[in-house]
Formats: C-alpha cells, structure tokens, sequence
C-alpha cells in the first residue's frame, strides 16, 4: 500500500500534466500557411516555421538542392531571363545531395514585375537530358490546385508529390507557362542544362520536343524531400523496446546520441560567389566543390545534404544588378532559413576588393572598401548565424595574381582578410583555400594545375582539391 507521501506525490504529478494540457489545448492556433488555401495574386505565399516543416509522415523535410535566385539579367551567356516566357514548357534538371520518398518544389517570382501565371507543373526522375523516367513522372500541386499563381516578389511551396529518389540522383522540375510571364527571376550561373519547348510538354517521357537549351534555373529555387516514418524512430511498430542494466529504454540512449549530434549531421550551406557557384567546372558533370564536399561526406559514412548558394559576381557590401543581392542581406533567405542547416561555409570577398581596381559596366558598384569593412561583414554574418544555431567556417580567399582586377592594392587586402581568418578565432572553424591551391612558385597566384584560364577560377582539379582541404569533423 502507497504511503501518504507516495500517494500526495502522485497527486501533484497528475495536477501538473492536467494544467500542462490545459495550456497546450488554450494554445493559439497556428497560422494558416500558404498551402492551406488556394493560391491568388493577392496572397502572401511564403512558408511559416510550423507544421508545413514536416512531410505527410510527420518527418521533417530536407533540403535535397537548392539555388539562390537573382535579378533577370544578361548575364555571362544567353539566357531566357530578361524575355520570359509565353506557352512554353522549361524542364529544368538538378541532382540532389539527400534522398527521399516524397518531394516538393519552392518556386520564386522574387524580382518578377507582375503576377506570375504557371499552368502546371511536374517532377520525375532523370533519365538524361531533358527525357525522364516514365513510371516517376508526377503532377505537382500547390494547395491541391494544378495551377498557380505567385504575386509579383512572392514564392509558393507546391504540395507533397510521391518520388523515391536516393541522394546525389538527378531529379526533372518541368513547368508550364500559357501565358507571358515577364522577366523571369532566375540562377544565372547553373553549369547544368535547362530546355524549353513551344507548347504544353510538361508530361513529355522523352526530350524531343526540347529542342532549346540554356544554362540557367528560371524560377525554382528549392526542392526539398521528406521520408514517411512509421513507428518509433529507429523501430518498426509493434517492436519490444530494449531495456538495459541502468534501466533506461534503448531508444532513448539512442535518441540522446542522436540529438547530440544532429547538429553535425544538418545540411551544410556553401555561401559564396562565382567559385562557390562552380565556374570554370564542366557543365552537366557537378564538379563543382560543394558537389565534391557531398561526395566526400557520403564516402566518409557521414552523409549531410550540401546546398550550393553561390552566386557568380556576388559582393558582400554591395547589391548588383547582374550578380545578386549581397550578401548581408541574402543570408538569411538564402542559409539560415533552409530547413536543417547546421553549419555554413562562408567564401565570399573576392569581388568586393577585386571590383574596384578597374573600370566595368557589369563590375558596378566598385567602390574602395577597406578589409576593416569587410572583417566587420564577416562578423555580422558570424553572429547571425550563432544566433540560429548554425556553426560558421571561414574560408580564406584565393589567389588572383594575373587576373585583371589583381594590384598590390587589392592583394594587401586580401592577405590582410587572410591573416584575420585564419587567426582571429572568430568563425568556429576555418579552411585554407588560399595554401591549397597557391602555387608552389608565387603564393599570389593560382597553381597552375588548377587554373581554368582566368587566373582566379580554379577548374574541376581545384574544385576537387578545395572539397578535400576541407575537414569535415571541423563542420
């Protein structure tokens, strides 16, 4: 029999776990997301931190790929940005670092000057080029409704679709336009082919029809995956539960270790410029160093999605019209509101001290900036990102004797910010991108081996070289 103790303690836990559930039941319902209501030009379209963060199985969604997107512009090659479209399909192909059974797409018209109409839309998985995998091929929802439509800097997420796919497979996001859309917010720098078509195509099995291609992303800016969970985590339902010597359930010790790692285990964001972006590697191949640092995680039994937002030309202090938004203010957007971030690789600066130091249309703004100015962005970047949780790695920058931009001016910069980097102990960790692909005969400049012709974008080789000097338990 229960002592009095024994039985008033009883009492005050039941009291406290009725008022506890009182409190959840008196709670504030959460907002309606933009999924949950049919889409209009009228309507905010973007994504609340609520249960639109977790997939039809309750599991949270991943970011599987990812592209920051920019203003139309002419950009360093053709491309369909500044024209638009008008009844025409664009399939778009993008390999993802993560896997899943269910997919969605985040679709922006951020920079577009009106309301953007998109007719339908599918996903598949590749099978090359623009032709897909038949029995993968399905129709795309937003709020359940096949078409939508985005008011004029908006975004919408579309609905769960069923897809299997595995990490680092090639994944097809195919929409139509009926009607014209306006300059098309884009990626201009993708290193991978898009194709258009004159017509409604978007359930097309092969790529006949896609007789134009170009090397940009219009629209798309995320595709995340989900798995469905069933049970407990790490169980199948109905399991036994393990209990050991001390007592406590198995699943819980390995819940406790799961948690104490999750934030290393998180997607890891390349933020960057145009070497971040990939230029210089070949097109189609994803040898840019993101794709490469996904690889190597993967092979080293620590799988993370890596998302590439780079942007070629990108500044730290000072937006472009060709080259993005900068950075300071891109951050957030394009990082730290990814789902599962937990860490960053901050490559940016390259452009700010190289801008300057010569007289381009497409190098504006340039003014002179100091390193003390761009220590200063580094920092806030740093103490945003600590603000969410997200461990920080700095990356020194490159090598550029040769390049046009390259004085002693600029170069005293660069090994100013250099020397802050690697010993200020500000940023959580960093890696010496600098040392790893200088050149054995002058430390100004690129090795030689690892030029891609320009004197300051490396090829696949130091693409290959930057993802290995990187360590992955510093991430």
């Amino acid at each position: 029999m229960r002592s009095t103790p024994l039985r008033l303690a009883t009492t005050l836990v039941a009291l406290t776990a009725t008022l506890a559930g009182a409190s959840v039941a008196g709670a504030r319902p959460r907002p309606a997301s933009a999924n949950d209501t049919p889409t209009s030009a009228s309507t905010t379209s973007t994504a609340t931190a609520d249960d639109s963060d977790r997939g039809p199985g309750h599991a949270p969604w991943t970011a599987g790929w990812a592209a920051p997107v920019q203003r139309p512009s002419s950009g360093f090659e053709e491309n369909w940005s500044e024209q638009g479209f008008a009844r025409q399909t664009v399939r778009q192909v993008v390999r993802v670092t993560s896997g899943g059974t269910q997919a969605r797409i985040k679709l922006s018209n951020r920079y577009g000057d009106k309301p953007l109409k998109v007719a339908g839309a599918t996903i598949a998985r590749s099978a090359g080029d623009a032709s897909v995998r038949p029995h993968t091929l399905r129709t795309l929802t937003f709020g359940d409704h096949p078409r939508l439509t985005i008011p004029a800097g908006g975004e919408r997420t579309s609905d769960a679709a069923p897809l299997q796919v595995k990490p680092f497979e090639k994944v097809t996001v195919t929409l139509y336009f009926a009607e014209p859309t306006g300059p098309a917010t884009f990626h201009a720098q993708a290193y991978a082919s898009s194709y258009r078509a004159q017509g409604d195509h978007r359930r097309d099995r092969t790529g006949s029809a896609f007789g134009e291609q170009t090397h940009s992303w219009y629209y798309l800016a995320d595709v995340e995956l989900t798995g469905e969970r069933r049970g407990g985590a790490g169980t199948r339902p109905g399991t036994p539960r393990a209990v050991g010597a001390d007592g406590a359930h198995a699943g819980d010790r390995r819940a406790a270790a799961k948690g104490a790692t999750a934030a290393r285990r998180g997607a890891v964001v390349a933020f960057g410029d145009s070497i971040t972006d990939g230029f210089g590697s070949t097109v189609n191949a994803d040898r840019r160093y993101p794709d490469r640092l996904a690889e190597r995680l993967a092979a080293a039994g620590t799988p993370r999605p890596v998302l590439n937002a780079g942007i070629g030309g990108n500044l730290l202090l000072n937006d472009s019209a060709w080259y993005g938004d900068r950075a300071l203010d891109r951050f957030d957007r394009d990082v730290l509101d990814k789902p599962g971030v937990s860490s960053v690789i901050v490559f940016e600066g390259l452009n700010d001290i190289g801008f300057s130091e010569v007289d381009m249309p497409t190098y504006q703004p340039n003014p002179q900036l100091s390193a003390d100015e761009l220590i200063a962005a580094y920092r806030e970047l740093i103490a945003r990102a600590h603000a969410r949780g997200v461990r920080v790695m700095g990356a020194t920058i490159l090598p550029f004797k040769g390049a046009e931009y390259h004085t002693a001016r600029a170069e005293a910069k660069r090994e100013r910010i250099n020397t802050w980097i690697r010993t200020s102990g500000e940023f959580d960790s960093y890696v010496d991108f600098a040392a790893a692909l200088a050149s054995p005969e002058d430390p100004q400049a690129l090795d030689p081996a690892y030029d891609s012709g320009d004197h300051k974008h490396p090829n696949d080789a130091g693409y290959q070289v930057m993802a290995e000097a990187i360590d992955l338990k510093a991430l």
